[in-house]
């Protein structure tokens, strides 16, 4: 019978599936899911192989000839023998055929279960086949049986381990004991000491422990039993940590053995004020003043209309930012968030490095019980469940790539940012495995070595800077992508063929496994190399002398810089206000502090405590997202349709769209001809007749309207300015202002911060030739309507009628119509010699932003590929509108 090898039985033999039952019966309701037949044994999960309570019951006489071999091997499967219990369950399976079909399959079932928690592969293969058949499968043990057919060689090995492991620490063979009592028997599992006392324990032995310590101490429970402790160390040899503790720990390697500090909040109420009363006294005192903060909040914001300020001042926030402001905050926010979120990721990396110990050193101590296990497995699984910083790492590396060439140069310190990435280049390199270490170092050297040719040429210059770090000659591949070839190129080739030589390590693991984590030092000393092409002698002497000051006179800086921002803090409020700044702090900050008291009922504390618990880098990387799809969606609504530079001239259009095509046909019929001209880009020149103001937008204005009447009046005369008075001597007309005094009802007024629109009629002439004659000039069905943002105020303003302007616009909307109206893209008077118009042509500032968008994947492929490839566009970004 102990011969017998395992089968599969077949399916005629089997008894028909109408004969089972869909729930077992309930024969031995014990602690755990496995069960047995109440005719046979009764074992739970937690029975350890020395000690179970066993009820053997009598079989019937005569029915099974090796009943003598059979209770044998039932004793020895009842003792642990895990050969003995996959014989038990073969047997229980082949009576299964013949006899009782549901209960001898559950209890087969049973013995399977516990020869599979053993880590025997002939039970997992005997489960999956009850699995496919639905043998003694019961709601039960179906997820227990189901997980462990499916688990893989490298898991079966590890619970093997695991297992021997948990009987060294536990001698006794006791079903669950705590973990004070595991901890106490670390010593018989050490792999190096093998029982030598605690003193003399070497580094090694020490991280063992702390190990250990960490897999009986993981689920905050008291006690630990058999199959916690496999499940925590499965867990931890697939990467996953089983406490967030053994990471602080790889930190500080003291040994400290102190007692655990009994937490007051765990406590009744009557325990914890006879044995720390100042802590109660301390919570009472804390509740009362949370309640009173509380109400006052709910009273003061019922007296406040608070969405409403908040709405006003978003709105007045929103209606003063001007698009300049813009294109020049957004790129500086997403390169500092992605240069800070890389910064954090890479802290996590380094972090991950000092877990990789720990692991390293739980693989060795499994290794030691099971010597099958598979070690490149083991650090593969780990690999793959610390990809994610490497991940937003690479994510976050792409932002600060595409708003690098978009951001003003001028508000980044390139010198001390360079440093930064000097420094965590290094670190990266340090932090790495040595298997990752041994390709890696080479790939460095390499792209040191190119990056330093490419510093030669750029600072020796002539043949030899030529020679070394220049391109010798160039092969265009097509239109925007050159080759170049050159020491540099040569050398960043080998790190090319590097890179690929680590991604085919170990087949693919090592796309993950040595590559990805290089790719993060990679990125570091690419962007210090651009960083630093982009630093002065002057910014990296500041940058040097700073960081020794930060490092060895740190006290004398932090006061330093304390004294000077104090001052800085006081030039500001003198040159600015201070009562300016401190009413627009307070009107902004209350309708804020409100909301978080009072709608989500949020603690200072709380909010540190949830702040430290997320993720900072999914928030940022969330944010950038946020405002890359908001820019994406403002320049597409903003740019509207293809606009090209036409030569169509007044006249052409005149005769298609005009009088003369109404007459010929109709008004209807020369709007559908003149539609296919949309998107042109014309220069026309006309007479300017008048310009009125079509809309006034003030935001502050209606911020002070809704205050109480003195309150507004103070904020008038606070952000506003006052109406001149009349009492100059001298005749002469009085200034506008000086006579609405009198009429208005304020003695302030806010219209600085007005922002106009305008409609300029312009008239146009009939015949070829320019300048026919003025009757020729005022026929208005010949005028054309200009609309105007507030950056031609100052133009408009100082026109005078019958001056002859040149204008650039672009064809849209009502074509072919009367009166059409176009918006004002550039503005030039001809005739004018007035000193308050201009001289120079005035233009409707447009950014390009399709070069933009072009210039910075352009940067962001040079970045990864220069100096072998680079892409040169031969577009420059216009300012200006080009007509």
């Amino acid at each position: 019978m102990s011969g017998h090898t395992p089968h599969t039985v077949p399916s005629s033999s089997a008894p028909n599936s109408s004969h089972r039952m869909s729930q077992p019966p309930q024969i031995c309701p014990h602690r755990g899911r496995s069960q047995l037949n109440a005719s046979d044994v009764t074992i739970t999960e937690d029975t350890p192989p020395g000690g179970p309570q066993l009820q053997p019951a009598s079989s019937p006489a005569g029915e099974i000839p090796e009943e003598v071999i059979i209770e044998e091997l039932k004793q020895r499967a009842k003792n642990g023998d895990s050969k003995a219990q996959i014989e038990i369950g073969r047997y229980y399976l082949r009576l299964s055929e013949t006899e009782d079909e549901e209960a001898n399959s559950i209890t087969a079932v049973t013995w399977l279960l516990l020869a599979a928690k053993n880590g025997r592969r002939d039970a997992v293969k005997l489960l999956q086949w009850c699995l496919h058949e639905q043998k003694g499968i019961t709601a039960e043990n179906r997820e227990e049986v189901h997980t462990l057919a499916c688990e893989s060689r490298y898991e079966r090995s590890v619970r093997k381990a695991a297992l021997c492991m948990y009987w060294k620490l536990n001698p006794e063979r006791k079903r669950r004991l705590t973990a004070s009592e595991l901890l106490e028997n670390i010593s018989q599992v050490n792999t190096e000491t093998d029982g030598v006392s605690g003193s003399l324990l070497s580094r090694s032995a020490q991280k063992q422990r702390k190990v250990l310590e960490s897999l009986v101490s993981s689920d905050g429970t008291q006690y630990v039993g058999s199959e916690e402790f496999v499940e925590n160390t499965k867990r931890y040899a697939q990467g996953i940590s089983p406490t967030a503790a053994l990471e602080a720990e790889a930190v500080n390697d003291d040994d400290d053995d102190e007692e655990p500090v009994i937490n007051p909040d765990e406590l009744p109420l009557h325990q914890k004020i006879l044995k720390f009363p100042l802590h109660a006294v301390t919570e009472v005192k804390e509740v009362l003043i949370d309640w009173a903060s509380r109400a006052g909040m709910q009273w003061i914001s019922a007296l406040i209309p608070t969405h409403h300020v908040n709405t006003l001042i978003f709105f007045f926030i929103i209606s003063n930012l001007t698009l300049d402001f813009f294109l020049l905050v957004i790129p500086l926010i997403i390169f500092y968030f992605s240069f800070l979120s890389m910064v954090i990721c890479t802290l996590r990396v380094f972090q991950n490095s000092k877990a990789w110990e720990n692991f390293k050193v739980l693989t060795v101590m499994l290794a030691h019980f099971e010597p099958g296990l598979d070690l490149e497995q083991a650090e593969s699984n780990f690999t793959w469940n610390h990809l994610e910083p490497h991940l937003y790492f690479l994510l976050s590396a792409l932002f600060l790539i595409l708003s690098f060439p978009v951001a003003d140069k001028s508000w980044l310190p390139c010198s001390e940012l360079a440093t930064v990435a000097v420094f965590f280049t290094v670190s990266s390199y340090l932090s790495l495995r040595p298997a990752a270490q041994q390709h890696a170092k080479l790939a460095l050297l390499t792209q040191v070595a190119s990056a330093i040719c490419f510093f030669t040429n750029e600072l020796m210059g002539g043949w030899l800077g030529w020679l070394v770090g220049g391109s010798w000659f160039s092969l265009p591949i097509c239109d925007w992508l050159v080759l170049h070839f050159g020491v540099p190129c040569i050398l960043y080739l080998g790190l090319l063929y590097l890179c690929v030589r680590m991604a085919t390590t170990r087949g693919l693991h090592g796309s993950y496994s040595v590559l990805l984590p290089y790719l993060v030092c990679f990125i570091w000393c690419e962007l210090s190399i651009t960083l630093l092409h982009g630093s002065t002698v002057l910014g990296l002497m500041r940058t040097a002398v700073g960081y020794l000051l930060f490092f060895f006179a740190l006290p004398v800086l932090s006061l330093a810089l304390a004294a000077m921002l104090l001052v800085q803090l006081v030039q500001w409020f003198l040159a600015l206000d201070l009562a300016k700044m401190v009413v627009t702090v307070c009107v902004c900050g209350l309708p804020i502090l409100l909301r978080w008291w009072t709608r989500f009922s949020v603690s200072p504390l709380a909010v540190i405590r949830s702040l430290r618990r997320s993720s900072i880098v999914k928030l940022i990387l969330v944010w950038i997202s946020a405002l890359l799809l908001f820019s994406w969606f403002y320049v597409y609504r903003s740019e509207g349709m293809k606009v090209y530079n036409s030569t169509l001239t007044w006249q052409q259009y005149s005769e298609l769209c005009g009088p003369r095509a109404w007459k010929e046909r109709n008004m209807a019929h020369a709007q559908i001809l003149c539609s296919h001209l949309e998107g042109h880009r014309v220069t026309w020149e006309g007479r300017f007749k008048y310009v009125r103001v079509t809309e006034i937008e003030n935001g502050a204005q209606a911020v002070v309207n809704l205050l109480p009447g003195i309150i507004a009046d103070w904020v008038r005369c606070l952000y506003g300015e006052e109406y001149p008075a009349c009492d100059s001597p001298e005749p002469g007309p009085a200034e506008p202002l000086c006579q609405l005094k009198a009429l208005a009802n304020h003695k302030c007024h806010v219209k600085r911060f007005d922002r106009y629109k305008f409609e300029v009629t312009m008239g146009m002439p009939q015949g070829d030739k320019k300048g026919k004659g003025p009757q020729e000039m005022d026929d208005a069905t010949k005028d054309i309507v200009l609309r105007a943002s507030n950056e031609f105020r100052g133009v408009l303003l100082a026109l005078g009628a019958g001056s002859v302007v040149e204008f650039s616009t672009v064809l849209e909307g009502r074509l072919g119509s009367k009166w059409p109206v176009f918006e004002l893209k550039a503005l030039h008077c001809r005739t004018c010699t007035s000193a308050l118009v201009p001289t120079r042509r005035q233009v409707k500032i447009e950014q390009d932003w399709r070069v933009n968008a072009r210039s910075a994947f352009a940067f962001a492929f040079n970045f990864l590929f220069h100096p072998l490839l680079t892409a040169e566009l031969d577009v420059a970004v216009a300012t200006e509108v080009a007509v």
